[in-house]
């Protein structure tokens, strides 16, 4: 969801500035593989080790709930992202959201921003024990459908969530957004979503492993 469908990610990063800010650290490039594409109670981990605190729960509410204001505010979609959507909706090819934002997260994009989308089921980070880069999202998704992992396939932005996606076992599609994401035999790489079809996802599924 976050930097592959809708452009959140950079308003997740201004709101951990803002609040590292107020509890003592200066966010910079450093920071962003504990930022970028992690969960909140990550994110609040890693600005209570680098502050020395031991309030992270109440550092995560703060997180969560600024994050949740501005994205109840509204958040565009990525380029290509409602043409490949309507693509697969058109020919009937059932898809689902998995984020590693929490649900009530989740559930407010999947009202505003993409309240026209027709998703099978959303998942969110509260829906299984461990989130993304673990690769349980993946499975649960994939037993929801009602098939392998293999047969899917994942669209990611970020490392933590292809590390999710490629441990699940699916065909990977990365269309990185703030962090570069390292290759992989599985991980297939674009610029945009606005050059990928729905034909394309079928291709990456049916041939499995690539090279590069």
């Amino acid at each position: 969801m976050d930097g592959t469908l809708v452009d959140t990610e950079g308003l997740w990063w201004q709101v951990t500035q803002e609040v590292a800010a107020r509890i003592g650290h200066r966010l910079t490039d450093a920071d962003a593989p504990e930022v970028v594409g992690r969960a909140v109670r990550d994110t609040a981990a890693h600005l209570v080790r680098v502050t020395g605190r031991n309030d992270m729960e109440r550092v995560a509410a703060e997180l969560g709930d600024e994050f949740f204001r501005r994205v109840d505010e509204g958040a565009p979609l990525r380029p290509g992202a409602q043409r490949l959507l309507s693509q697969l909706e058109d020919q009937g090819v059932p898809f689902a959201l998995v984020s590693a934002s929490p649900r009530t997260v989740v559930d407010s994009v999947a009202r505003g921003a993409l309240a026209h989308v027709p998703f099978a089921f959303t998942l969110s980070a509260d829906d299984t024990v461990r989130t993304k880069p673990h690769p349980d999202p993946y499975r649960a998704a994939a037993e929801r459908f009602g098939v392998p992992p293999a047969a899917c396939v994942a669209v990611e932005d970020s490392p933590d969530g292809a590390a999710s996606a490629e441990a699940a076992g699916c065909a990977l599609l990365v269309v990185p957004s703030l962090l570069p994401v390292p290759p992989s035999p599985r991980r297939i790489f674009a610029d945009s979503l606005a050059g990928i079809d729905a034909a394309d996802l079928r291709r990456y599924v049916e041939a499995g492993p690539q090279e590069g």
